[in-house]
């Protein structure tokens, strides 16, 4: 008996579901399907250019699955591709996971951690304390100033 897939955690959503070669009919092409977890290896393998271990941590994998998942994942493109068919994604064992970025202050290295798991702690580069987080800058307090606020309500 097989054993089940474990969850794989990933950040979001593809923007798109559906690619095709341009000028054929979409009746006539035979399609690759890829899971959500296998889109999220590339994101994080391809994209963001993350090693194996680091990019397995963020799905909450072994290194050795996050190579299989990826290495799959390739396969069906460049089949795709060289055949001429469609990409179909979804499906999948997956839940989604908010991140927050941070920069160290004193190294400039960004990292990411899971939202709620904040302060980050030291730069994963330098050692550091100084991290900024990113998320912050952009829109306001994260999770590690709210964890850190020390808010009394006023007696009436």
């Amino acid at each position: 008996m097989v054993r089940p897939k474990t969850c794989r955690k990933i950040q979001a959503e593809p923007s798109a579901f559906y690619y095709k070669p341009q000028g054929v009919s979409s009746r006539k092409l035979q399609e690759e399907e890829l899971n959500l977890d296998e889109i999220e290896a590339i994101r994080l393998a391809d994209v963001e250019g993350l090693y194996h271990e680091q990019a397995a941590q963020r799905m909450d994998v072994s290194r050795a699955t996050f190579g299989r998942i990826v290495q799959s994942a390739r396969r069906k493109i460049a089949r795709a591709i060289i055949e001429g068919k469609a990409i179909r994604i979804g499906g999948g064992n997956v839940s989604y996971v908010e991140m927050r970025d941070f920069r160290c202050g004193d190294c400039g290295h960004l990292w990411s951690i899971e939202a709620g798991n904040c302060p980050p702690g030291d730069c994963p580069e330098c050692g550091s304390h100084n991290s900024i987080c990113l998320f912050a800058e952009q829109s306001g307090p994260c999770c590690q100033m709210a964890q850190q606020s020390t808010y009394q309500p006023t007696p009436i």
